[in-house]
């Protein structure tokens, strides 16, 4: 493991098993960038990217069922449910019991939601734009085949 240390002694500790850092951190460090830089943009609007990705996946999958939506975002179940109870009390989706199984809640994106998508799809737009000015086109190219390659393995 690489793993970088900046005091004596703690360089005790290290095990250099792997000549890259550990990269993990670096994702959920580049994460937290994106996201903030997104979310910067979505403010005015009141979303956070995570519940605007859960309402434009909802838009373009009718009935679709929490653990559908987790297993479609990649998400924990947990998180989906917290931000499902959000937008329901904001009046963006609807949940509407199984007919056959009340425990199965089937999501509707509510006339409100997609009123909010469409708030804040150019707020997303800038954001896109930005992370394009930062990052370059070539470099999003490649960073989007890797990404995929991690998607398919998950």
């Amino acid at each position: 493991m690489y793993i970088h240390t900046s005091t004596p002694e703690a360089k005790d500790c290290i095990v250099t098993s792997s000549t890259y850092p550990c990269l993990c951190a670096m994702i959920r460090k580049a994460d937290r960038i994106v996201t903030r830089n997104y979310e910067k943009h979505l403010k005015s609007c009141g979303l956070k990217v995570t519940q605007l990705s859960m309402l434009a996946k909802i838009s373009r999958n009718p009935s679709i069922t929490a653990s559908e939506l987790a297993q479609s975002l990649r998400m924990d179940q947990t998180t989906v449910s917290r931000n499902l109870l959000v937008l329901e009390k904001s009046g963006y989706v609807r949940l509407e019991e199984e007919a056959t199984d009340r425990r199965i809640k089937r999501i509707q994106i509510a006339e409100a939601g997609v009123s909010k998508i469409n708030e804040a799809l150019p707020l997303w737009e800038k954001a896109q734009q930005e992370m394009e000015g930062i990052l370059g086109r070539d470099n999003i190219d490649e960073m989007l085949k890797i990404l995929r390659t991690l998607s398919r393995r998950g």
